[in-house]
């Protein structure tokens, strides 16, 4: 079956960084675009970045562009979000998204907290 295992989280200071990966099985990795989404504390679940298949085609909601890359290596069936200069509005549990849409199958997640 489809699963997505979210790892890298952690407790981080503000102006740190961080890299999530997400491992994926249970269908073909290379030919699906992925989402990366987060959920604050009491908030809704938020995009904030894709990639196509290929990994040639990236997108960001505006509040981590400069800060975030997401990269995928699909001969290890991985998506990864680099984060940098972490603010405490990061903070959140990151989940990857099979697909573009946030209805698609998703991880458990990896929190993040920013905080001094």
């Amino acid at each position: 079956q489809v699963q997505l295992v979210e790892s890298g989280g952690g407790l981080v200071q503000p102006g740190g960084s961080l890299t999530l990966s997400c491992v994926a099985s249970g269908f073909t990795f290379s030919n699906t675009p992925m989402t990366w989404a987060r959920q604050a504390p009491g908030r809704g679940i938020n995009w904030i970045s894709q990639i196509n298949a290929a990994g040639t085609s990236t997108d960001y909601t505006d509040s981590v562009k400069g800060r975030f890359t997401i990269t995928r290596d699909n001969a290890k069936n991985t998506l990864y979000l680099h984060m940098r200069n972490l603010i405490p509005d990061d903070t959140a549990v990151y989940y990857c998204i099979r697909g573009f849409s946030l209805g698609g199958t998703r991880g458990q997640g990896t929190q993040v907290t920013v905080s001094s």
